[in-house]
């Protein structure tokens, strides 16, 4: 492996670790460490107990829900997989949001979160309140992005799409605490990344640094004062580790680096590796491939002085509350066709009577999306339920504002793959449970029909071992697949 790694690249590395130098280049010849993080919002227990069963599991020190799991195992062609038990992440990378320390009720902000690994973190940790937003300037990452928001089931989360100046000003010390992961130039990468091998050069790394230092920039007029702003890279660069880090708190003497519990494997950061680094660098952290079992990291948690004061969010002029929704009052607004209300209204209700099962004692039933602060939005004729933190701006690139529960289509509403993993079988009339190592569980991924009982037609939530897989319509005794064309496997 060392002789595909660029030579600038060691010189600098030889210089900056001295003794430890050998060992680092030996970590190049073992194979990466595999890691699945696992997915609060399935429930912790549950989802811990239901992968054991299925694989070697091994704790990841500095994360309470990631694991090692063994070379050969294939976690990610799962069931358990489709079904959001877990995200599979590479485990130095799930130190970044331990260190940020998210809790339920927070405001989040993910400013760089493609593909989604350390959102999806956050928002498990958030168990299911609180807000976050998940930002990606690129469209097409923030796609993909987007499909493991829906994949873990995700309720309190939208994914938009822009530059961190564009932000700034619709955001003005809006969030609690901040992540920032920086793009840059992945040198603790090289061992797993051929491609980012080849792309690395002395001049892109001056690049990555200049370009952290304006995200950092804009993301520091977005956080409340007293708020957190944790920044990550998976570089080994002094420029844009210590480097980037020491630009910022020179532009902006509000902030402070902050120690917090950090597992002891870590190193701390060398302000000596830098020019006029100071010794406030010491508290950011370094994870080398040679030291634990995960590639290259560098951590800094920043705190902005000030008292934090709680925000109020009231309701946003362009949704549906509640109980305007419930009483037919509010506008459907960016509905093509429009409808009448009393029409969508009833459709909709009619949808939720057939489908979710109603409280002992009550003949209307519970909707869990209800229970978080929030409104209901149009998109075309798609049905959001979307947190009441969720501002609606003019120009802004929304990928998904919250919730999707689904479509209207003429005469009846679907619902969203979105709402199926979002939901679990005991808020619904009728459910399918599926083994996990059986066959039909398999026929079920690949979008083939089933089999069903003798129970009423209608929709029908399948799942795996008590998880929810998607949707199935049964006509007669045949369950119409409703899993997506484009998730199915082959």
């Amino acid at each position: 492996m060392a002789q595909n790694l660029p030579g600038e690249f060691l010189q600098r590395m030889e210089k900056m670790l001295g003794r430890e130098y050998p060992a680092f280049l030996s970590s190049y010849q073992d194979h990466w460490a595999q890691g699945l993080r696992l997915n609060r919002l399935k429930g912790r227990v549950e989802a811990e107990k239901a992968c054991e069963k299925e694989f070697c599991l091994t704790p990841v020190p500095w994360s309470g829900d990631g694991f090692y799991y063994k070379e050969g195992e294939r976690p990610g062609k799962h069931p358990f997989h489709e079904a959001g038990l877990y995200y599979i992440q590479e485990p130095s990378a799930m130190a970044a949001v331990e260190l940020l320390g998210p809790e339920p009720g927070d405001h989040v902000l993910d400013l760089c979160a493609a593909p989604g690994g350390k959102s999806t973190q956050i928002a498990s940790l958030l168990e299911g309140r609180g807000f976050l937003l998940s930002n990606e300037i690129h469209n097409a990452r923030a796609k993909i992005l987007s499909q493991n928001v829906e994949r873990m089931g995700i309720p309190n989360a939208a994914v938009i799409s822009h530059d961190s100046k564009a932000l700034g000003g619709w955001f003005p010390e809006y969030f609690d605490k901040i992540l920032v992961d920086a793009p840059c130039s992945g040198e603790g990468m090289f061992r797993k990344d051929e491609e980012a091998r080849g792309e690395w050069s002395p001049a892109g790394v001056k690049a990555c640094a200049l370009r952290q230092q304006e995200i950092l920039h804009h993301a520091a007029g977005m956080l409340k004062p007293g708020g957190v702003l944790l920044y990550s890279t998976c570089t080994f660069s002094p420029e844009e580790d210590e480097g980037s880090v020491e630009a910022f708190l020179t532009r902006h003497p509000e902030f402070s680096t902050e120690a917090s519990h950090v597992y002891e494997g870590f190193s701390m950061g060398n302000p000596q590796w830098i020019p006029g680094g100071r010794e406030a660098l010491e508290q950011t952290w370094r994870i080398w491939p040679h030291q634990v079992r995960g590639e290259g990291h560098y951590l800094a948690r920043l705190r902005k002085e000030g008292e934090t004061e709680s925000t109020a969010f009231g309701r946003r002029k362009n949704g549906i509350s509640k109980r305007d929704f419930l009483r037919g009052e509010g506008e459907w607004s960016g509905a093509r066709n429009q409808i009448k209300d009393k029409a969508r209204r009833e459709c909709f209700q009619r949808f939720c009577q057939e489908v979710f099962a109603a409280p002992p004692g009550r003949r209307t039933p519970e909707l869990a999306w209800e229970q978080m602060p929030g409104y209901y939005r149009m998109f075309g004729e798609n049905l959001y339920y979307v947190h009441e933190a969720m501002p609606e701006e003019k120009g802004m690139r929304i990928l998904r504002p919250g919730l999707h529960l689904g479509v209207f289509k003429p005469n009846r509403f679907e619902p969203s793959h979105a709402l199926a993993l979002y939901v679990n079988p005991s808020q619904v009339r009728k459910s399918c449970s599926l083994p996990v190592c059986g066959p039909e569980v398999e026929r079920y991924l690949k979008g083939e029909t089933l089999i069903a009982g003798k129970e009423e037609g209608g929709w029908t939530l399948v799942d795996v071992e008590g998880f929810s897989l998607g949707w199935a319509k049964q006509t007669g005794n045949v369950l119409k697949n409703h899993y997506p064309k484009g998730l199915r496997w082959h």
